[in-house]
């Protein structure tokens, strides 16, 4: 691939729900500018993009895939991302190195969940935006009744630039109305328009006239004073518009049919913005507050959006060039490592296809192999200039899975195959929970962790199971009491003495334990305080109910015996925590199990069932806040039920609600509940023994 200057590139995001057809847009964009010479189906698993054995035998994209094309001497990066909610990082991922978002919309389907919420993070970036509604030449399309739900959804930023010629399998071409002409047949060659569409032509022209006009204080006088604008005036205006993201062009065509979409090719070219009209980009420079442009000889900066683990070359970096020249054969400095790294090849990826290049220009996107410290968000830079560039946020995740080596071998390589999975996917995250002792893996979803498992498995040999992880439940007393224990033990030469007097007292909730003494007059020596100590904080690990860790409660330690003789640490610290046992049984121990903070966002519309769901699950709502048709819900309920909240708020909403959960506190558990948990923790310690 030839090198293109910085005004020349153009970085367009693919977006859209699951299903729109982002995937067989980028295919037929490669084909329409000879990058291919064969158009692949996702049907077939032979497309570009979808290259993962993952992604081909479950028929969607999981992964970002970039895609660059040449077209009128100019390079466009494609980046094709993932309509499934559970892999929205890849789509944060495209959106943050993206300077326009093409959203891909199905003409039979309409605007769905995930172009929603992709449209509210490309809001939030000020992205640039184009719409495709795609699939027009399916049965029951329908390009009005889709191009108004756009509008109702999104504004009436929304502006046709192309109406369609027929529609469903009649659909041969669209109308250019800033250009006024018919594109149809195979070569899309420019013709006068049907005379049937021709009132159609003229209300969606003066939609985007008048749209157009508004831009530009000069263009508006033009408009009222009743002249016609220009083409390059429209153009100018369009421009003004999408760049300022006060207007959205809507285009329309069939992807998997290949027609009409070299015409977004053109204006891509035309309309959206290059990575200098994009800048300046902010950038922090030695702690200080800066801006970047996008200038090949300027500073280097380059943002690194992406790591995957490629099992022929290793660990392979995605990058895009903000600022200066990024050349192969090379060293750069990492300036949120502090490290500096060595840069071999340089390539260019269209999909698992890596083209070499001796350097990438500001603007730019790429990839290097077998970085050692760099990570996704890391800037890349000059040692003597460092920059760093702001990275990438990414949604917590909110759904968990205790994984399990499958066998022995799998035992060892667990631990290092987790964390290089996390490194790739920064929507995992994996945490040991140290009451319960199991590892778990948390995502953005159920088909998230089976996906991540299964690359687990293909790329780094590990095999894992998963199961539902085990509550944090703990044990606490819930009044005073005093309790004694004498260990005496004769077994011929020195035995064992120690002896014990110990109150229990229960502490409020969430203090923890504390240790006190108030021995008097040496009944136990003071050089055995530490062991008496000890021994009760070993019997904490394992309370009297269900074994479960013991919790807020003060002990003190204020009488007891010794022999001179036989007394040691080890006797004492046996007295002490059977004495706690003993106490502990008798003051009335309860269960108390983790209370969690939810804050939930859904749609004003599910309102009442997310409150029907919450009374079911034993919640309770501290707080509502209703604005702009959206309900913002505060909440506390128990992490038992909560479990797979994920799951029941998507299918409670249709995948438009989400949440953040945290730990509050800790609360009893409800005696009739208790009883279930406390008889299976104990079946279970019987089928373990």
């Amino acid at each position: 691939m030839k090198s293109y200057r910085t005004e020349q590139l153009r970085n367009v995001a693919l977006v859209g729900h699951g299903g729109a057809g982002k995937t067989s847009l980028g295919e037929a964009l490669l084909f329409a500018t000879g990058a291919i010479t064969r158009l692949g189906k996702v049907e077939e698993g032979n497309t570009v993009s979808d290259y993962e054995p993952d992604e081909q035998r479950r028929r969607i994209s999981i992964s970002l895939s970039v895609l660059p094309c040449e077209w009128r001497e100019h390079k466009i990066n494609v980046l094709d991302t993932p309509g499934y909610a559970d892999f929205v990082g890849e789509v944060r991922e495209a959106l943050r190195v993206a300077d326009t978002a093409v959203f891909v919309v199905d003409a039979v389907g309409g605007v769905e969940v995930g172009t929603e919420l992709n449209w509210k993070a490309a809001n939030d970036a000020k992205l640039p935006r184009f719409i495709f509604i795609n699939k027009i030449d399916r049965e029951n399309a329908d390009f009005g009744k889709t191009l108004t739900q756009v509008r109702d959804m999104f504004g009436a930023a929304c502006i046709p630039i192309q109406v369609p010629i027929g529609a469903q399998d009649k659909f041969s071409g669209v109308v250019d109305l800033i250009r006024r002409e018919a594109r149809s047949g195979p070569k899309l060659e420019a013709g006068p328009i049907p005379t049937e569409l021709e009132a159609e032509v003229a209300s969606y022209r003066e939609m985007m006239v008048e749209a157009v006009a508004e831009q530009d204080d000069e263009l508006m006088t033009k408009y009222l004073e009743g002249e016609e604008l220009s083409d390059d005036e429209i153009i100018r205006g369009l421009r003004e518009g999408i760049f300022a993201g006060r207007l959205t062009p809507v285009l329309v065509g069939s992807a998997l049919a290949n027609k009409a979409c070299s015409l977004l090719l053109d204006a891509l070219v035309d309309l959206a913005p290059s990575p200098i009209d994009r800048g300046p980009f902010p950038a922090t420079v030695q702690g200080k507050e800066t801006e970047l442009t996008a200038d090949p000889d300027g500073p280097l900066a380059a943002l690194v959006f992406k790591t995957s683990a490629d099992p022929f070359v290793g660990k392979l970096t995605y990058f895009r060039v903000y600022s200066g020249t990024l050349k192969a054969d090379s060293h750069v400095f990492n300036a949120n490592k502090g490290k500096e790294e060595r840069i071999g090849t340089v390539y260019v990826l269209r999909g698992k296809h890596q083209d070499p290049v001796p350097a990438l220009l500001a603007g730019d996107i790429g990839a290097v192999t077998k970085l050692v410290e760099t990570g996704t968000g890391d800037t890349l830079t000059a040692r003597e200039r460092p920059v760093v560039l702001p990275g990438i946020e990414f949604p917590a995740p909110v759904y968990a899975a205790a994984v399990h080596p499958k066998s022995k071998a799998d035992v060892d390589k667990m631990g290092a195959a987790l964390a290089r999975l996390v490194e790739e996917d920064h929507t995992l995250s994996v945490r040991r929970e140290p009451d319960t002792g199991e590892t778990i893996l948390s995502g953005l979803g159920e088909s998230h962790l089976d996906v991540a498992l299964e690359r687990l498995k293909r790329k780094f040999g590990t095999e894992l199971t998963t199961s539902l992880p085990r509550v944090p439940y703990k044990e606490t007393i819930t009044t005073k009491t005093s309790a004694e224990y004498k260990h005496k033990k004769q077994t011929g030469g020195h035995g064992q003495y120690g002896h014990v007097m110990i109150e229990l007292e229960p502490k409020p909730r969430g203090e923890g334990f504390e240790f006190a003494e108030r021995v008097v007059g040496g009944t136990v020596p003071k050089n055995f305080f530490p062991a008496v100590q000890k021994g009760i904080e070993e019997g904490l690990h394992e309370g009297v109910l269900a074994h479960f860790p013991l919790v807020d409660l003060r002990v003190v330690l204020y009488d007891g015996s010794y022999h001179p003789v036989d007394s040691s640490e080890m006797a004492f610290k046996i007295a002490a925590s059977q004495a706690l046992k003993k106490g502990v049984m008798q003051a009335n121990p309860v269960l108390i199990e983790p209370i969690m903070d939810v804050e939930i966002t859904v749609p004003e519309q599910f309102l009442g069932d997310i409150l029907s769901d919450l009374n079911t699950k034993r919640g309770r709502v501290q707080g509502m806040n209703t604005s702009g048709g959206v309900s913002v819900i505060s909440a506390q309920a128990p992490l038992a039920e909560m479990q797979r909240y994920a799951t029941d708020l998507r299918s409670i909403t249709q995948g438009r609600g989400t949440f953040k959960m945290t730990l509050s506190h800790y609360e009893e558990v409800p005696p009739h509940l208790a009883q279930g948990i406390i008889a299976e923790a104990k079946k279970a310690a019987e089928h373990v023994s």
